[in-house]
């Protein structure tokens, strides 16, 4: 998180800090980010669907009467998840901050109730236990790695949401609250391995019979509140990417200009909201789910660790060889839950990489056909300084009046202008011509948005400066 583009994060934020030593360099690298970003919609159509479902299935711990409505009850609960959407991170964190930290102190006293008469539990921490493990059980230990890592996902939704909450809060909240109650947590679950009829939910056979139910309820409410905060990175993310050149956008029912996200957006979260159900019913299980869930996120935190190893090398000054010795770390760890989750690709996981590759499709396919519309537009055109110094040559008549051309290609005389002299003869004997640029930063101050220069004989050139994380309302 100190990689952090201006106070946003996110893969893309982070791929917009990558230097350019070598154009085919960094383009090898930014097609990496945008792949990750493209995994990362994948993970944020799954992770609703995967979270609302687990928990719900907790009431089958209550009773088996409830089986048959867990997946009604979970598409009940993700129309109300998308509905709350509109609101607004700021208007949700609110509702429900007070909501989490009910939820992770629970998480920590049902832990501390069973690890308390039973400390010897913390031996737990001692790395030589894991490597037994694996000695003992080789290829079978590797595998378990695809279902350990559903513990650890989620620290690239902190890293997306950066520009959300801000890192100091989220880092506060993280080693004060967080981390503490999901280690005793688990390691209160560890005790119950030796019990046979735990192995099928043991979180919830933490919990004495009659608090099950209400473990339920809250569980299902954190876990909506932790799905929106990855739908909220999603929508930075389509921001960032509309900005940056690889997506159209999202336009409203009222479009105020062409690259528009509104976290409102209706035809957004309805697609949303039917792919999260239709994944819920397609799979019916989280642990269905759980063989589509990881090869995305993992690939994306691999990515991650590459593009930051590039960005602490080139731009915060790393030696090679402290650079090297961590990305070599980070990567032993990201690519071996990567492999532990590659045989999960028949029963699901192909689900995650066909999403990827459709969006890095649309993506790449955008973004190179922006450019060459660029080009193709600046094709045969007049440099302005010449333009305006051929209008004496061609006798055209400077008439009252101001007119303003937004265009897009800086420099030169658009084309409406150049037409419109060549046809009518006149030019108005004030004309602004307007330029719109995003640049690989979040956010432009105001009072450095717009750059005016004065040309000669009534000519003025406006630029507008737009960080990839503002609204760009020309």
């Amino acid at each position: 998180m100190r990689a952090d583009n201006d106070h946003e994060g996110g893969i893309l934020a982070l791929t917009a800090l990558i230097p350019a030593p070598s154009a085919s360099g960094r383009a090898v690298l930014v097609i990496l980010g945008v792949f990750g970003t493209a995994l990362l919609y994948g993970d944020g159509m799954i992770t609703p669907a995967i979270s609302v479902l687990s928990a719900v299935e907790g009431a089958e711990v209550a009773t088996s009467s409830l089986d048959r409505f867990v997946i009604p009850i979970a598409i009940v609960i993700l129309v109300g998840l998308f509905s709350v959407q509109r609101r607004g991170t700021h208007a949700v964190g609110r509702a429900f901050g007070p909501l989490m930290v009910v939820w992770f102190s629970t998480l920590a006293l049902l832990g501390v109730v069973h690890i308390a008469g039973e400390l010897t539990v913390l031996r737990a921490f001692w790395p030589g236990h894991g490597i037994t493990f694996f000695v003992d059980n080789g290829w079978s230990a590797f595998l378990s790695l695809g279902s350990v890592f559903l513990v650890v996902t989620g620290g690239e939704a902190l890293y997306a949401d950066m520009g959300h909450f801000g890192r100091r809060p989220i880092t506060v909240t993280w080693y004060a609250l967080v981390l503490p109650a999901l280690a005793v947590n688990y390691l209160g679950q560890g005790l119950l391995l030796g019990e046979a009829e735990a192995i099928d939910n043991p979180f919830y056979r933490l919990a004495p019979e009659w608090a099950v139910l209400p473990l339920v309820v809250l569980a299902t409410m954190a876990s909506v509140t932790a799905s929106q905060a990855l739908i909220s990175g999603a929508f930075s993310l389509t921001r960032q990417a509309a900005q940056l050149g690889y997506l159209p956008g999202c336009a409203s029912s009222t479009p105020r200009h062409r690259n528009e996200v509104r976290s409102t957006c209706r035809s957004s979260t309805g697609a949303s909201w039917s792919r999260s159900c239709a994944l819920v019913v397609g799979f019916g299980s989280s642990t269905n789910l759980a063989a589509a869930y990881g090869i995305a996120v993992t690939a994306t935190m691999a990515i991650t660790t590459v593009l930051f190893t590039v960005i602490a090398r080139r731009r915060f000054g790393w030696p090679l060889a402290a650079a090297v010795a961590f990305a070599s770390m980070m990567l032993v760890i990201d690519l071996a839950f990567f492999g532990a989750n590659l045989p999960k690709i028949p029963s699901g996981g192909w689900f995650s990489i066909a999403v990827g590759l459709l969006l890095l499709g649309v993506m790449l396919t955008w973004h190179y056909g922006r450019q060459r519309m660029r080009r193709l537009s600046g094709a045969g055109l007049q440099e302005l300084p010449d333009f305006i110094a051929s209008l004496a040559d061609q006798g055209i008549t400077r008439v009252p009046g101001t007119a303003v051309y937004l265009y897009g290609i800086q420099d030169y005389a658009p084309t409406a202008l150049a037409n419109h002299a060549r046809l009518q003869h006149v030019v108005h004997e004030e004309v602004v011509i307007v330029t719109v640029e995003v640049a690989d930063i979040p956010k432009v101050q105001p009072v450095y948005r717009v750059e005016i220069e004065d040309l000669t004989d009534g000519f003025h050139q406006a630029r507008i400066r737009f960080g990839f994380m503002d609204d760009t309302d020309v």
